[in-house]
């Protein structure tokens, strides 16, 4: 179904005047480096990768098709595969990386789970995680959010790719957060 055309104009005022900068304001640094040593920590106990991307607003391309052709959801899943392909968390040894993806403008979540780690998790688990996360989002509260989304992808890993004692993760991705 078609949007309205105020819903669409809407929606491409919010992610024209949401500046670039927003995703740093959301999660600023000093939350970052946190964010950054919890992910650190995490991969000490297990061999998967975890990369967090806070996104701002789509690009056009993106927008042009929301609601016109692809419904927002699907178009937002998109540009998350995008990134999990641009951030190269496909490119791990055991092929367990995982993308947790916030796009700001529309307060959405995605994760994108590499098929590794997916043969073991169901789609609805990792729909979980996603709902958890959006509540935190929905108010604002990306700290607790991301820190708990952290929390529970971190527990899958655990329990499906541990790390054997005497073993260390090689950090195959960068641990940093990405504001796109």
């Amino acid at each position: 179904m078609r949007e309205s055309l105020m819903t669409q104009g809407a929606r491409w005022w919010r992610h024209r005047w949401m500046h670039e900068r927003a995703a740093e304001r959301a999660v600023p640094p000093a939350m970052a480096e946190q964010l950054q040593a919890r992910v650190s920590a995490s991969e000490a106990r297990h061999s998967g990768e975890i990369v967090l991307c806070v996104e701002a607003a789509l690009p056009n391309s993106y927008l042009w098709r929301a609601g016109r052709e692809t419904p927002l959801p699907a178009v937002i899943r998109e540009r998350a595969l995008s990134w999990f392909g641009k951030l190269r968390v496909w490119d791990t040894e055991h092929n367990n990386g995982v993308l947790i993806y916030m796009l700001l403008a529309e307060r959405h979540v995605e994760i994108v789970a590499d098929r590794g780690i997916s043969r073991h998790v169901p789609d609805a688990h990792w729909q979980a995680v996603v709902q958890h996360l959006g509540e935190h989002l929905q108010i604002g509260d990306f700290d607790s959010g991301l820190t708990q989304a952290l929390q529970e992808v971190s527990a899958l890993l655990v329990q499906h790719f541990p790390l054997q004692p005497g073993e260390a993760n090689p950090n195959e991705l960068s641990n940093r957060v990405v504001w796109a």
